[in-house]
C-alpha cells in the first residue's frame, strides 16, 4: 500500500468501486452491442450469468429466463412457455401499457385489454372494418336525403320567380302572332342558361315572313344574325337563329323543326346575307335542305362524299376515313 493510500484509505476505497452511473453505462453498453448483434462471447456467457440478473433485479427490471427454467416452469404449470427472443434481450413494455398502468395508478379507467404487444392483425382489421361501414352508412344516409328531397312535392317549393325578360317574350309572341299569322309560333320560353334569352319556335312554312318582321318591326329590328347552326335530335332536326337588335340592344332566339326524312327549312339568305354560307354548312353536315338559297352546295366535304357526317346515324362510306 503506498504512503497515499495509507494517508487517505476512503479515497482509495471510494475510487476502487464502480459506481452506479457506471454500472448502468455498462449495462447500456452490453445492451446496444446485444441489439446491434456485436457482442463477444466473453460478453455474451456474462449477460446469462447469475450476476447480471441480480444486477438487473435491482434496476426493476426482471432478469432474461434460459430455456431450461423455461421449460421448468411450462412443465410445472402445465401452461405453454412464453417465446423468449433468440438473442436474450429483455422485452420492455411499449408506451401504451406505460400510460395505461399510469392512468390506473392516479385512479383513470385503464382500457380493458392492456398489453405490452402491439395491436394483433385481427384487431387493426376490424378497426377498418368499422370505419368502413361507419363511412358505407353516411353514405347510405346522404343518399336518402338526396332521395327525400327530390320526392318532395313540388307545391312545398317556394314559388320560382319569373325572369326579367318575360315581358319581352310576351311582346315578341304578340308581334309575331299579329304580323305574320296565328299559328305561327309553337313554343314559346326563357332560355335561363342563355342569359334568359327570350326563345320561339317558328313554324317552318311562316319563317320566311316571320324573318322580315324581326327585321323590320321597329321594336324588334334585329338586323344583325349572330349564328345559325343544325341539330340532330333524333327523331327530327331543327335549326337555330341567334338573332341581335344593335339599336335595341335585345337579344332572341329562334327555332325552326322540320322532318328528319325529308328535312327542309325555307332559306333566310335574303333576308340576312350572312346566312349563305351558314346554310350551306348545314346542308352539307346534316343535310337539310334550304329552299330558296341561291348556291346550295357542299362547303366542306367533297362534291362525292356520301352521307352527311354529323348526323347521329350517320355510317362512314370507308370506315378508315
Amino acid at each position: 500500500m503506498t504512503d497515499k493510500e495509507k494517508e487517505n484509505p476512503q479515497e482509495t476505497d471510494i475510487q476502487s468501486k464502480p459506481t452506479k452511473s457506471d454500472e448502468k453505462l455498462e449495462a447500456n453498453t452490453i445492451e446496444y452491442k446485444e441489439k446491434q448483434g456485436i457482442l463477444s462471447k466473453k460478453e455474451n456467457n456474462e449477460l446469462h450469468t447469475g450476476s447480471e440478473s441480480t444486477e438487473s433485479a435491482g434496476d426493476g427490471i426482471a432478469p432474461p429466463v434460459g430455456p431450461s427454467e423455461q421449460s421448468a416452469s411450462a412443465a410445472g404449470t402445465g401452461e405453454s412457455a412464453p417465446e423468449i427472443p433468440a438473442s436474450g434481450a429483455v422485452q420492455r413494455p411499449d408506451r401504451a401499457a406505460a400510460r395505461s398502468a399510469a392512468a390506473a395508478e392516479a385512479g383513470g379507467t385503464a382500457p380493458a385489454a392492456v398489453s405490452g404487444a402491439a395491436p394483433t392483425e385481427g384487431a387493426a382489421a376490424e378497426d377498418g372494418g368499422d370505419k368502413a361501414k361507419a363511412a358505407a352508412e353516411a353514405r347510405a344516409a346522404r343518399a336518402a336525403a338526396r332521395a327525400a328531397k327530390t320526392a318532395a312535392p313540388a307545391e312545398d317549393a317556394p314559388p320560382k320567380p319569373p325572369s326579367p325578360n318575360q315581358p319581352l317574350l310576351d311582346r315578341l309572341v304578340e308581334i309575331l302572332k299579329g304580323e305574320v299569322a296565328g299559328d305561327a309560333v309553337d313554343e314559346a320560353f326563357i332560355n335561363e342558361i342563355d342569359g334568359h334569352r327570350p326563345f320561339v319556335v317558328i313554324r317552318g312554312e311562316h319563317w320566311v315572313r316571320a324573318a322580315e318582321v324581326f327585321l323590320q318591326h321597329e321594336e324588334l329590328q334585329c338586323g344583325y344574325l349572330r349564328s345559325v347552326s343544325g341539330v340532330d335530335l333524333g327523331n327530327q332536326l331543327e335549326v337555330v337563329y341567334h338573332l341581335l337588335s344593335i339599336p335595341l340592344r335585345k337579344e332572341y332566339g329562334v327555332r325552326v323543326r322540320t322532318e328528319r326524312e325529308a328535312p327542309s327549312v325555307p332559306s333566310v339568305s335574303s333576308v340576312w346575307p350572312t346566312a349563305d354560307w351558314n346554310e350551306r354548312e348545314i346542308y352539307d353536315l346534316l343535310g337539310i335542305d334550304f329552299p330558296g338559297h341561291p348556291n346550295l352546295t357542299r362547303i366542306m366535304m367533297p362534291d362525292e362524299w356520301v352521307g352527311h357526317p354529323l348526323r347521329k346515324d350517320y355510317e362512314a362510306y370507308d370506315p378508315e376515313v
